[in-house]
């Protein structure tokens, strides 16, 4: 909703005085009035390690995701959206928190925020909320740092249900629900053709890789049936008009160059949101951040956001009125326990991306070749070190997911794939530096400076990383 003229007259961006007069007491309406129960209700639908181009809603044509393209088409659907981290506990405490992990405190994984940062849930506490937990939002057993009302580990429809049903008060809700899925250990292959699938770019296509990207795609899909089902659930038991569901994912699949990797698969992540009467169906490419959580939901509720956070408000892009939102995305990784030892830090923007290895020095490697027989990616890596053994090309592809350069630089225009390095092409330096420049001032604005306090593996000690045969 925006103040827009008739569709047939419309003209981006234009703002028009009587419309706008109506927007104005629609939003008082919606979102100024002192009583609790005349503000919006929020339902945000969590998925785990699901990245964006893996729906049909991103044009994905070999997983079936029926559910989020039926909400999508009642809704916003965000090309452009990211996470802080690509890894479940700094996402998921810079979402609460609207700070990046080395303001919140949430760095590694399996780290938490530190005691003094606020939460999202305090600030909309005392707009008057009841904020409530089911599932895994916050991670593993840090859901009790952040202050919600009702933490409950099942996200299951009956659940829920019950407790929409049986909650009593007239406090305004901000109902969270985190599923696992498809988070590893992915379930069986029911109903896809592991011959008929696409592989991510920079794959190697050997068959148990295409069987277990067949579970991740059949956990995908076990995703979209639970958030189909609570979609539908709040919808009748909460007011439509009254709700802002909003579905998103932590970060990248557990897959190669996605999850613990500042590549756009690591990075990027569905985002869809649904508000009746608000929110008019369409697509939006406005960069937007999970630290612009918080204060988004904040301003909806009628709020003023916090000034020291980092994150940033889209309601206007939510309501039409802007098409724009951030001109730059900064994320970050740390390490992941012992299997992931490799700090990263990236600045992008619509066109370029810039990433900062930290230590080159050091082996990338993470749980899906260091995890034995967890099955986390053991089962494919095995096939995927037996054919660079006898196919040099296939060599040389392994090593770019063990070894990575100090800078890479690519053009998402040209690449998106983010295949091409482009740091050291001489027509390139210029944009180089400014890159470089940029984040090292962003670092220092962020005092992004805590080391990792984890022992490293070393590429110039193969016998630390070298993936070993059973």
């Amino acid at each position: 909703m925006g103040c827009r003229q008739p569709r047939d007259l419309e003209k981006p961006g234009e703002i028009v005085a009587p419309y706008c007069i109506m927007f104005l007491a629609v939003f008082a309406t919606l979102f100024g009035s002192e009583a609790k129960g005349d503000r919006p209700n929020f339902v945000l639908f969590l998925s785990d390690d699901h990245g964006q181009k893996d729906s049909t809603v991103y044009g994905a044509k070999d997983v079936q995701t029926p559910n989020m393209e039926r909400i999508a088409k009642q809704g916003m659907v965000m090309t452009h959206a990211f996470v802080a981290s690509p890894s479940c506990a700094p996402s998921r405490s810079a979402m609460l928190t609207g700070l990046m992990p080395a303001r919140n405190g949430a760095e590694a994984n399996h780290t938490f925020k530190r005691p003094e940062v606020r939460s999202m849930i305090e600030d909309l506490r005392e707009l008057g909320y009841e904020v409530a937990a089911f599932g895994k939002v916050a991670h593993g057993k840090g859901a009790d740092r952040y202050g919600f009302d009702k933490i409950e580990p099942k996200h299951d429809r009956a659940t829920v249900e019950n407790y929409l049903r049986t909650r009593t008060g007239d406090r305004p809700l901000c109902l969270f629900v985190g599923t696992h899925d498809p988070h590893v250990p992915w379930g069986e292959n029911t109903s896809y053709d592991p011959s008929k699938i696409d592989l991510p770019a920079k794959s190697i296509d050997t068959p148990e890789t295409r069987v277990q990207r067949t579970r991740y795609y059949t956990d995908v899909t076990q995703a979209d049936r639970e958030l189909g089902e609570i979609f539908d659930l709040t919808q009748k038991l909460l007011d439509p008009k009254r709700t802002l569901f909003l579905y998103t994912s932590d970060h990248g699949a557990q897959w190669p160059y996605a999850k613990w990797n500042l590549y756009d698969s690591g990075i990027r992540v569905p985002m869809i949101a649904v508000w009746p009467g608000v929110i008019e169906p369409q697509r939006s490419a406005a960069m937007v951040q999970w630290i612009d959580l918080l204060p988004t939901l904040v301003a909806a509720a009628g709020g003023e956001p916090r000034k020291e956070i980092d994150g940033l408000s889209f309601l206007p892009v939510l309501q039409g009125a802007k098409s724009e939102h951030r001109e730059e995305i900064y994320s970050t990784h740390h390490n992941d326990g012992n299997k992931n030892i490799y700090p990263i830090r990236s600045v992008r923007t619509n066109r370029y991306k810039y990433i900062r290895n930290l230590q080159p020095e050091w082996a990338h490697t993470t749980h899906i070749d260091q995890g034995g027989g967890s099955g986390d990616g053991w089962r494919y890596f095995q096939e995927w070190n037996r054919a660079a053994q006898v196919d040099p090309g296939t060599a040389t592809q392994l090593r770019t997911y063990y070894e990575r350069p100090g800078e890479e630089l690519y053009d998402l225009e040209l690449d998106p794939d983010e295949q091409k390095n482009l740091a050291k092409d001489p027509e390139s330096q210029s944009l180089l530096a400014d890159f470089r420049a940029k984040l090292e001032k962003w670092q220092a604005s962020q005092n992004d400076v805590t080391p990792v306090q984890v022992e490293p593996r070393w590429l110039s000690k193969r016998e630390q990383w070298e993936f070993k045969h059973p």
